[in-house]
């Protein structure tokens, strides 16, 4: 036997390191400067050579015993290829849940909302596939998983990838509304589809262990306006961020949020809303509530925000 200088390379479908139990990845073993050959086809792990193939390719279900390094090499008469490079495949335990973002809650006139489904932990391939109320929205949206939508309604979505198709759990689901489907006056509806509210934070430097106090001004204060306090999270696996609702933060009849105790830099946002079912206005701009030696990682905090 001799080896030839031809080094295979193995290619997965879908093409992640990462694939999740149960689902179907296919190994592929490509030999460039071999084409035409009749090539029969050598695996690591031995497993994958019962029985014996003249393919290329071998399928498999994925389970956990199937983490681990994979290469291939070529045999072709009394010639083999070099072994490829070992690929390493991780094969999780758990079924991934989708992840759904709303840029906003409420769809202003003439306008959309942008929602955003993803995977964790992420991993390549996934397609994106979009429900509201109890019909299908969107078949498949773009790799970047975003679609605009301008109806009111509860929205959820799930990935999908492989064929055949592996799916995701279903996200949690998020309600959209409309301006204009609420009751409200057309005066009070254009009144209430204004500017965001204002957000002011006092101290806005931080002594360790201080009570830090928000306030929330909207632009045409009246009676019946509650109001939605958040801490800004940010993402950097997706360099995006959230708004996680503070404790007793929902719903709250004043326009003041009062945080005892608060140690470290933050930011922070709110929104009001009045009605019923209720508007909700956009979210402030956020504040930030500054401690010394925390700089470096806020200035990444900003950038997020």
């Amino acid at each position: 036997m001799r080896t030839v200088p031809i080094r295979p390379t193995v290619i997965l479908q879908p093409n992640s390191i990462l694939i999740h139990w149960s689902e179907t990845v296919t190994v592929r073993c490509e030999i460039q400067g071999g084409e035409g050959a009749q090539w029969t086809y050598e695996w690591s792990p031995a497993k994958l050579n019962t029985p014996p193939t003249s393919n290329e390719y071998r399928t498999i279900r994925a389970t956990e015993s199937d983490s681990g390094g994979y290469s291939c090499r070529g045999r072709r008469d009394y010639f083999f290829t070099e072994w490829s490079d070992i690929i390493t495949l991780t094969v999780s335990s758990y079924k991934p849940k989708a992840k759904l973002r709303a840029d906003n809650a409420t769809v202003p006139v003439g306008g959309s909302v942008t929602l955003t489904c993803s995977v964790n932990p992420p991993s390549a391939g996934w397609k994106y596939y979009w429900y509201r109320d109890n019909t299908t929205v969107d078949a498949v949206s773009p790799s970047n998983g975003q679609i605009s939508v301008s109806e009111g309604g509860t929205y959820w979505c799930r990935g999908g990838r492989g064929n055949p198709v592996y799916y995701t759990e279903y996200s949690d689901s998020v309600k959209i509304k409309k301006i204009g489907e609420f009751g409200f006056s057309n005066h009070e509806t254009e009144n209430l589809n204004v500017n965001s509210p204002v957000l002011t934070v006092s101290p806005s430097w931080l002594s360790p262990g201080a009570s830090v106090t928000l306030n929330c001004e909207v632009e045409h204060p009246s009676a019946g306006w509650s109001f939605y306090w958040y801490k800004a999270v940010p993402d950097l696996s997706e360099k995006s961020s959230s708004y996680e609702l503070l404790p007793d933060g929902s719903g709250t009849a004043q326009d003041s949020y009062i945080i005892h105790g608060q140690t470290h830099t933050a930011g922070y946002v709110c929104r009001a809303g009045r009605g019923d079912p209720e508007y909700h206005t956009d979210h402030s701009q956020p504040k930030f509530v500054w401690s010394a030696g925390q700089f470096v990682s806020v200035y990444r905090f900003i950038e997020l925000i």
